[in-house]
């Protein structure tokens, strides 16, 4: 069917409105870069954000795609943790070029034309081990997804500052025809 997106800055709320559509029973796919970074620090790998960020970017590319694949091939909506867009923006914040097949990637491998943006949240802002970034940097992060977004022709909506169940049920109105 299609896959709706959630993006924003880290720290947003968006793995935990992703695993409670989860449990909800919805599909969704998992985000690439805590997914590589997880495999990665594994093997001691250098597709790290902190060693190889371009490296990083193309195994989230990677990554993205097969999670996109999965979704168009599904008979129901996925909720995906970020889309390829986002590889597009982080390459941007981290002041590296996109290359050429990443934009391809972007403007031809689409999702739903409304994305969800999780607005940078203080309050429930926090670090691990996969999310190093600090506030600062989260806030950069939003505002770059806030801009490459639109780029690709997708409407950004902004998801309210609530509890995870009223996320949850603000996400599902807004795509009740196609869920």
């Amino acid at each position: 069917m299609t896959g709706v997106v959630v993006t924003g800055g880290p720290g947003s709320g968006k793995t935990t409105l992703i695993e409670a559509l989860a449990a909800a029973g919805h599909h969704v796919q998992s985000e690439a870069g805590r997914a590589v970074i997880r495999r990665q620090t594994v093997i001691d790998g250098q597709a790290l954000p902190w060693r190889d960020r371009t490296l990083f970017a193309e195994l989230m590319l990677d990554h993205d795609l097969e999670a996109h694949g999965a979704s168009a091939s599904s008979p129901e909506v996925v909720f995906h943790d970020r889309g390829l867009p986002d590889v597009v923006g982080y390459l941007e914040l981290c002041g590296l070029p996109p290359p050429h097949h990443l934009l391809t990637a972007a403007r031809e491998f689409r999702y739903a034309r409304r994305v969800f943006i999780a607005p940078v949240w203080p309050e429930i802002f926090g670090q691990d081990a996969e999310r190093r970034q600090d506030l600062d940097e989260a806030r950069r992060t939003h505002d770059v997804m806030r801009a490459v977004y639109p780029r690709f022709g997708y409407e950004l909506i902004e998801l309210p500052q609530a509890s995870v169940e009223a996320r949850v049920a603000f996400i599902l109105e807004q795509v009740r025809p196609e869920v």
